[in-house]
């Protein structure tokens, strides 16, 4: 993570969140705090029972967020439910809504702590992959058994080993509290209702730079002298009454939203949004760089994991490298790629060459896209921004 720098602007409920790099723009975050945000717990009501494929099926939820929810019944590790419509059930949304979607929600709750993750409905303790030192986290596996108490999973985070266990053991006790919290309120409440909130977009992106972070800037008074309050000698925060527009991320906004991104040499990328995917095609344009696809090559690859990440592109992205698509020309530009999409914490996962010589990406859709966000349809030509001759 080498974010420094966070710009939290604020108006009723609805969030601007802009992360920069040496005053780089790399992330936008919009959020409506009143929205369902990923992780928030909810009771919500059954509206409908759907058939899906394969025979299974499938509930759209009432969480009070607009449009309705959907569960699937079947979940890894618990029992398929069998509920009707009108009755009430625990859920966490797992995914946002986006455009015209609703979110998506789970039945296996968790509950994330700073060094390690909560699950009520499981019975294992599982780790970070990124933890590198096995013993001790061999030894902290064994001590998390020994705190665990009836039927409960754990998720040790790559921070916990950083930290003396006596520091995990009341995180845990503290994530239990919550869950009681939740279950009792859950008891009393009238679907829909609001069970958990998770953390504030910002208290949350705080938390993920830690390490990297050296300035937080608010529009908000009353947010500076928290974070103050809080945070006080770990990074400077200061404040701007419209901070988006003192810093001149408007431009940086709005060209996250072309389709077209020019690419130093001359090239140039097209990146096309559609219901079913993302198509990113890789143009030679007035390429300057003495006629070297490999080097437009490796401009663009650097580029489109920029914008993937800037304009939050997720779920299958299909790339049109330039000039042949042979592995062992393309082969570079893959390693490029993927180093590039190792510094989003969403990291996106490359699948290789399609038989048709374009590669494939897919990435974690948590949030909508900038363009879902920011603009909508076009009534005149819906959406295919072409007129009739």
């Amino acid at each position: 993570m080498s974010i420094d720098t966070i710009v939290y602007e604020k108006h009723n409920s609805a969030a601007t969140l802009a992360l920069l790099e040496d005053g780089n723009l790399l992330e936008l975050i919009f959020a409506n705090e009143n929205a369902a945000a990923e992780g928030n717990i909810y009771l919500g009501r059954i509206t409908r029972k759907i058939e899906l494929a394969h025979d299974k099926v499938g509930f759209f939820i009432d969480i009070n967020d607009g449009h309705d929810a959907f569960l699937n019944a079947e979940e890894y590790g618990l029992k398929d439910v069998n509920y009707n419509e009108g009755q009430s059930i625990v859920v966490q949304v797992s995914q946002e809504k986006r455009a015209e979607k609703g979110a998506k929600v789970v039945r296996s709750i968790q509950f994330v702590g700073e060094h390690i993750v909560y699950c009520p409905y499981r019975m294992t303790v599982e780790a970070s992959p990124r933890i590198e030192d096995k013993e001790k986290l061999a030894a902290y596996r064994e001590k998390v058994l020994e705190h665990t108490t009836g039927q409960e999973g754990w998720i040790l985070r790559t921070s916990s080993v950083d930290v003396p266990f006596a520091v995990i053991a009341a995180e845990m006790e503290n994530l239990r509290n919550t869950y009681d919290a939740v279950r009792m309120k859950a008891r009393s409440a009238k679907a829909p209702a609001l069970l958990y909130a998770k953390a504030s977009p910002l208290q949350e992106e705080i938390n993920r730079c830690a390490e990297s972070l050296r300035r937080v800037i608010v529009n908000n008074h009353n947010i500076e002298n928290e974070l103050k309050e809080e945070f006080a000698g770990r990074f400077d925060i200061d404040y701007m009454p419209e901070p988006v527009e003192e810093l001149g991320l408007e431009d940086a906004i709005s060209d996250a939203l072309l389709k077209e991104v020019k690419l130093p040499s001359g090239g140039r990328l097209s990146i096309e949004e559609t219901k079913a995917c993302v198509c990113i095609d890789v143009d030679s344009g007035a390429d300057n760089g003495r006629g070297s696809i490999s080097a437009l090559n490796q401009e663009a690859a650097v580029e489109i994991a920029k914008q993937i990440r800037l304009r939050n592109l997720s779920g299958k992205i299909i790339i049109d490298f330039a000039g042949s698509s042979e592995y062992k020309f393309i082969k570079p530009v893959l390693e490029t790629l993927e180093a590039e999409l190792a510094k989003d914490s969403n990291k996106g996962r490359i699948l290789g060459l399609s038989k048709a010589g374009n590669v494939e990406v897919v990435r974690v859709r948590r949030r909508p896209t900038l363009q879902d966000v920011l603009s909508v349809e076009c009534e005149c030509c819906q959406g295919t921004g072409r007129v009739m001759k």
